[in-house]
């Protein structure tokens, strides 16, 4: 008798085996990759498919990748054939139809997933620590949805990411450690989130060329230790504090720097003024007292655009600014600087050299400059160039110069009263 069981369930199991494989050889689309796709969909609110989107289209009575931009699965992923003549999933890329729900219903078992894209949606809860399943991911997006909570560390386990894109969500707590792990990663994007504690140590990325972590409540200092490939560092908006670090010039390909709208104080260092690649530098709405002279006097600088204003800088308008090349755009508004518009600054703005760019912006405004205007600026016809010198102890600055509208001068009570440190 219990052999006759034995039999039975062996034949079972058999009838079991050869279905499957059956089943396999009809599909294109291995099998568990299918059980997530329809984990995907199952955990997205059935009222926020609307008809015409790629989800609606989503019917798991036929073959997903053998359906693909058919009548059925018209869009939303990509099929490739990688083992054994099936079809794996490689690509996710949801449309920005207002999806919402969550990422959770899914374990998200799909090794040969390299894109996961599902930004612009109305996703929410946690980021699901299953994602360190997609160990082929190269690109993970979820931009602008209401994901919330931390980070999972095993984010930092997908060793072929490179690009991150968590922006624009209501995530917090720390940014994890965990993403040193991320060697390959080039381009990371965290801003306007709710994330806390001190910018973690990722110089060992040196992929990394773009970092955007804005709009957060990142504190403590600005990083020593940033990978030397970086060309773009955004960290305006947080609560950066302290010095900036002298070490920007080894990194040699940097091209912009914003870390407005934070605590940083101290002394502007000189080599952020004669870096060899440095283009764009914005430290405005900052704490900063001084700025150091570079010994190049800025003839070397290549920046474009530089903006230090409402600071707590104070002395005499920098004469070297005037001196860099390419600097077209300069903005020293709301510090306390005091003296006289230095003459280079009205001859950059009115005189045209070869091989030299003329300020096309020049913004002096809210300092406590006197003396009377240059005489360059004079000729300076509207609409040739956008200078402000309001709210100064100017003498003379009417409003019929365009440059002296939008504001009054200071009155003699205040000019008197403010007490200039002049080096």
């Amino acid at each position: 008798m219990g052999s006759r069981c034995f039999s039975l369930s062996t034949l079972f199991f058999l009838f079991l085996t050869v279905t499957k494989l059956l089943t396999e050889v009809d599909s294109r689309t291995y099998w568990e990759d299918i059980e997530s796709l329809k984990e995907l969909k199952k955990g997205v609110d059935a009222r926020s498919v609307t008809p015409g989107s790629c989800l609606s289209s989503w019917d798991f009575s036929v073959d997903p990748c053998d359906n693909i931009f058919g009548e059925r699965f018209t869009c939303g992923f990509r099929c490739d054939v990688v083992v054994s003549g099936l079809s794996r999933v490689t690509e996710i890329s949801l449309d920005r139809a207002g999806y919402s729900g969550s990422l959770y219903s899914s374990t998200w078992n799909l090794p040969y997933l390299e894109n996961l894209d599902l930004a612009d949606n109305f996703f929410s809860g946690s980021i699901p620590s299953s994602f360190s399943n997609l160990t082929r991911l190269r690109r993970l997006a979820l931009s602008r949805n209401s994901l919330s909570g931390e980070i999972p560390t095993s984010i930092g386990s997908l060793s072929y990411l490179e690009e991150l894109y968590l922006d624009n969500n209501h995530l917090q707590g720390p940014i994890p450690a965990s993403f040193n792990g991320l060697v390959r990663l080039e381009r990371l994007e965290l801003q306007g989130n709710h994330f806390s504690g001190e910018f973690p140590d990722l110089s060992s990325l040196n992929s990394l060329y773009f970092i955007d972590a804005s709009d957060n409540g990142i504190y403590g200092r600005v990083p020593v230790n940033f990978p030397g490939s970086l060309v773009e560092i955004l960290m305006r908006n947080n609560k950066l504090q302290g010095n900036l670090p002298e070490n920007f010039r080894d990194l040699r390909f940097l091209q912009v720097i914003d870390l407005s709208n934070n605590r940083l104080s101290g002394s502007i260092p000189s080599a952020l003024f004669d870096h060899p690649s440095l283009q764009q530098l914005t430290l405005s709405h900052n704490q900063f007292s001084s700025i150091q002279v570079p010994w190049t006097m800025g003839t070397r600088s290549e920046l474009i655009a530089l903006d230090i204003s409402y600071n707590e800088l104070q002395g005499l308008l920098p004469v070297f600014m005037a001196m860099m090349p390419r600097l077209s755009a300069l903005s020293l508004e709301y510090n306390k600087f005091t003296g006289m518009i230095p003459s280079q600054y009205a001859l950059k703005a009115v005189v045209h050299v070869a091989g030299t760019s003329p300020f096309v912006r020049l913004l002096l405004g809210g300092n406590y400059l006197f003396g009377p205007i240059p005489g360059p600026l004079m000729a300076l016809k509207p609409g040739s160039a956008t200078v402000s010198l309001v709210d100064n102890c100017l003498y003379r600055c009417p409003s019929t110069f365009f440059f002296c509208q939008g504001g009054e001068q200071k009155s003699v009570m205040a000019c008197k009263s403010f007490e200039p440190v002049i080096p």
